[in-house]
């Protein structure tokens, strides 16, 4: 039975590991399902096996991707800390995820950018939620930040790393750790309470 189920979940990122790949290289509609199997190293109806539809396996591979750079976020998350250093924290290790997994970067952008976000918005990473948005919420309610909207701090924070990442995996600027910690400190600076 071992020997099924790591089969089972061998195959089953094998496909999200590809699908992942060919997004980021040709996009949503640019990436059948044909393609995906072929990539994965699976026979074409083994997809359905694990995904009922190719767009089950796109919002799937989103809420698997989202937990992925949730866990990076949270790594070295000291509670002892000051609320500014957790953030520095959070910020670096953001902007580390985005380095080290450009594929995940892409399809993420590509993702929250097309008709699957709005489409299906109640799905998304649990532990994201509970964690990097709650300590975003906490840094709202706990006044340590400008009355920002919600709804306004994600994408300004998203956009600033995701921007930096792009300069750096395209070799327009190659940032140092004191650079990005520059860039945090920018940020930070832009939204917290005077």
């Amino acid at each position: 039975m071992n020997v099924q189920l790591n089969n089972f979940n061998s195959k089953r990122e094998a496909i999200l590991n590809s699908t992942l790949l060919l997004v980021k290289e040709y996009g949503f509609h640019g990436a059948p399902m044909s393609q995906i199997a072929k990539h994965a190293n699976v026979a074409a109806g083994t997809i359905y096996h694990y995904f009922d539809s190719k767009e089950t396996l796109i919002v799937e591979l989103y809420i698997r991707t989202k937990d992925q750079l949730a866990e990076a976020i949270l790594e070295g998350y000291d509670e002892s800390k000051s609320y500014k250093d957790r953030f520095f924290r959070f910020m670096i290790n953001q902007y580390n995820f985005y380095i080290k997994n450009e594929s995940a970067m892409v399809f993420l952008e590509q993702y929250i950018n097309s008709p699957f976000a709005k489409n299906f918005p109640e799905k998304d990473s649990v532990l994201f939620k509970e964690k990097v948005i709650a300590f975003f919420q906490a840094g709202i309610d706990g006044e340590y930040f400008k009355k920002i909207d919600p709804r306004l701090l994600g994408p300004t924070i998203r956009g600033t790393l995701v921007a930096a990442a792009n300069f750096r995996l395209s070799e327009h600027m190659i940032y140092s750790e004191e650079d990005i910690t520059e860039v945090v400190q920018i940020v930070w600076d832009g939204i917290k309470r005077q």
